[in-house]
């Protein structure tokens, strides 16, 4: 048997604009699926990131230390949300 593969993505990313933020009354459209907020940031004491699963209820935070980057921060949001 000769192994298939389908490289079609099973998921859709939705990046919305200021405007799009601005025109909406009190949440972003409703979007069937899963819906992840991530944040990377940085502050005097270190690097963080959190992840909030809309659509689930659930909210993650971690602490990367002193020498993360914030796009390293953004880059293990992303990942803990596809995990």
């Amino acid at each position: 048997m000769r192994p298939v593969y389908n490289f079609e993505p099973q998921y859709r990313v939705t990046m919305l604009t200021r405007e799009d933020w601005s025109k909406a009354t009190l949440a972003p459209p409703a979007i069937k699926g899963l819906v992840w907020f991530t944040d990377g940031s940085k502050m005097s004491e270190g690097t963080g990131t959190g992840v909030y699963g809309q659509s689930v209820g659930r909210r993650l935070s971690f602490s990367l230390g002193r020498y993360a980057t914030v796009f390293q921060a953004e880059i293990y949001a992303i990942l803990a949300c596809a995990y």
